[in-house]
């Protein structure tokens, strides 16, 4: 029987509209590192990357009895300027895409993208649903919801990519937002 993260793993899968404080562990992901507009060329290029590597992580895992599904892309996303984020012209956006791994898939069995663990710890978690371009409307309710709990950013703004945007509509785009957090 295949893993199937998205499935098994409700509690970092599945957001509710209204944010949420949530703590996440250590996790194996695939990543690549770049800067760009999302769509762009540089992007476009580390998500293929992305993709291959981990279809052949699969396939030495499968081979090794011990099949999964391949989980949903992420990206971890910053700005090297004290602007505020949204003003600064995507071109110059920063960006780590990821894949998680199951726990079977080692950085030995990696090549084409890099192997890390990474923490998050502590996070407002969301689901943003609709097009990338009303994203602003629910990071004011985390921004909101992170006043009101006397909490600040401590780490990268995370999305996870439900939705195939080839293939969903705008409106029913599902992305969940996550910002770690540290009490202020």
């Amino acid at each position: 029987m295949k893993l199937d993260l998205a499935k098994s793993d409700r509690h970092y899968y599945a957001a509710t509209p209204e944010p949420e404080l949530r703590t996440f562990d250590t996790y194996g992901y695939l990543t690549v590192t770049g800067s760009g507009a999302p769509g762009g060329e540089n992007y476009t290029e580390a998500v293929r990357t992305l993709y291959r590597t981990a279809y052949a992580a699969k396939k030495i895992a499968k081979a090794d009895g011990q099949d999964f599904v391949v989980p949903k892309l992420e990206g971890q996303w910053w700005v090297n300027s004290d602007e505020p984020p949204l003003s600064v012209p995507r071109e110059q956006w920063q960006w780590k895409l990821m894949i998680r791994m199951p726990e079977v898939i080692s950085a030995e069995m990696v090549s084409g993208a890099t192997f890390e663990r990474l923490t998050e710890g502590a996070a407002i978690h969301v689901m943003h649903i609709g097009p990338y371009a009303t994203e602003p409307q629910t990071l004011a309710k985390m921004e909101a919801f992170m006043a009101g709990e006397g909490l600040v950013m401590n780490g990268r703004h995370h999305e996870i990519y439900l939705s195939d945007p080839r293939r969903s509509p705008d409106a029913n785009t599902r992305t969940i937002l996550r910002h770690p957090v540290r009490r202020a």
